[in-house]
This record gives C-alpha cells, sequence and structure tokens, in this order.
C-alpha cells in the first residue's frame, strides 16, 4: 500500500500532496507527480519525468528521464473522460517513451505488465495492453487498441497498426510495419510485415524443449504452408495437438486474430 513516503523526493521535484507513494520511493530532480498518481515501493523516477493521473505504477519499476507517463491521449474523441493507466513491477522505461492513458470507447485503460523493458523513444497509445517479459526496442510504436503478449519481441522502429495483435513469444524485426496479427512464436518482418518461420532461438532461450519446438515447427506448416484458411489451419491444429499447450497458445491467438493474420 503506497504511503506518501517523501524521504526520496529531490527538494527540486514536485508531487502533489494526493499522490501517493510507497516505502523507498526515489523521485529526480524537475520531476512531476501529479494527483491521481500511485507509486508502489522501490520504484525510481529520476529527473525530468512527467507522471498524470490516474495512474497506477507497481513496485520496482526504473523511470528514466524525458518519459510522459499517462498524459491524456491523442485519440480526437477523448474528451477529458478520467480513464487510467496500469503499470506493473520490475519494469524499464527509458528515455523519452511516451504512454498514454485509454479511452471510454475501448477499456478505459492502458495495461503495461511486469518485467518489460520499453528502450528509448517507445510510444504505447491509449487502450494498448502490454503483457509481461516483453522488449520494445528503440522508437517502437504502439498505435491505439494494440496488444503485446507475454515475451513478444518488437525490434527498434518497429510500428504497429490499431487494434493489432502481437502474439506471445513471437518477434517483429526491426523496422517492420505491422499491419495484421503476428500469430504467437512467429518471426516477421518488413514493410508490411511478413511470416519467416518460427521464433525458434528465441524459445530455444525460454527452455522450450526440443519435441515441442518440433511440433510448433509442424504446426507452423500447417497454418502457412498448406493453402488453408486461418478457421480451417485452427480446426486441424485442434484435432492433431490437442494435449499440446503449446499449440494450444498458438491456437488462442489465430482465434483472437480480428484484423486477420500476416501473410
Amino acid at each position: 500500500m503506497a504511503t506518501n513516503d517523501w524521504s526520496g523526493i529531490h527538494p527540486q521535484a514536485i508531487v502533489d500532496p494526493s499522490a501517493r507513494l510507497g516505502e523507498s520511493v526515489t523521485v529526480g530532480p524537475w520531476s512531476y507527480i501529479g494527483p491521481d498518481v500511485e507509486i508502489g515501493e522501490g520504484t525510481e523516477i529520476l529527473s525530468h519525468v512527467v507522471v498524470k493521473g490516474p495512474t497506477v505504477i507497481g513496485r520496482n519499476n526504473r523511470v528514466f528521464q524525458f518519459c510522459s507517463i499517462g498524459e491524456e491521449c491523442q485519440d480526437k474523441k477523448y474528451a477529458g473522460e478520467p480513464t487510467k493507466l496500469t503499470i506493473g513491477d520490475n519494469n524499464v522505461i527509458r528515455e523519452n517513451c511516451t504512454i498514454h492513458r485509454g479511452t471510454v470507447q475501448d477499456k478505459g485503460e492502458t495495461r503495461i505488465g511486469s518485467n518489460n523493458l520499453l528502450m528509448a523513444y517507445v510510444h504505447v497509445a491509449h487502450d494498448c495492453v502490454v503483457g509481461d517479459h516483453t522488449i520494445l526496442a528503440n522508437c517502437a510504436t504502439l498505435a491505439g487498441h494494440v496488444t503485446v503478449g507475454d515475451f513478444a519481441i518488437l525490434g527498434g522502429g518497429t510500428m504497429v497498426h490499431q487494434f493489432c495483435h502481437i502474439g506471445p513469444h513471437s518477434m517483429a524485426a526491426g523496422g517492420s510495419i505491422v499491419l495484421k496479427d503476428i500469430p504467437a512464436y512467429v518471426m516477421a518482418s518488413g514493410q508490411s510485415a511478413e511470416p519467416h518461420g518460427m521464433n525458434v532461438e528465441g524459445l530455444k532461450r525460454r527452455g522450450f524443449e526440443k519435441d515441442v519446438l518440433m511440433t510448433l515447427r509442424r504446426a507452423y506448416k500447417v497454418i502457412y504452408r498448406q493453402g488453408l484458411t486461418t478457421e480451417q489451419a485452427v480446426e486441424v491444429l485442434e484435432e492433431t495437438y490437442v494435449d499440446t499447450p503449446e499449440v494450444r497458445v498458438l491456437i488462442e491467438s489465430l482465434r483472437g486474430a480480428h484484423r486477420g493474420i500476416i501473410r
């Protein structure tokens, strides 16, 4: 629970009296923490950071200089409603990142999970949902309503169209323009992005066994090498790999691909 521990606040920082700061929170010089902001214990806000509410930031995060966190969104429909930003624990948010609150036309909230790395100049727009253990490299840009699954990686300069889903454990190469959904585990690149196999090296680093990797490769061929529609591929995967939880993750990402998957 936030406790308004002011000991770590630099004299040249401005913190609204209604903001709730946990133990060991530090706020650097020339940073501004506005009303309706809650910051969990151990989080470090460096210099020249602006945090506006309603925003909840969890524990042990590091927010570097010149970030704008919880600002109202750039959607022209936004009319000052009290929407929200929620950020989990153990995230690193590097220089000049911008993360905006949600809109009432969607869920009214932008959410970022835990253990993520947002490199410099990353933009997370309104109503986005970013999972856990993701990496968004320099200048990666998420338009509104984008979902990024756990362990996904977006290379530097990647641009993601609004409402797209980036599946868990997937990877987009630097400079990609993502106009449709990337299924779980898939590597993508290009302008616009196309599939280039499974993210095998990333999965190996996360401890996926060889037999699971082989199964996922076969599943990839069902989706992309047999001339099936997405719906047909889902039917085949469900019949063939009903007892494989890793393929179930892939199936769920295909079912949620409302914009259609990259081809």
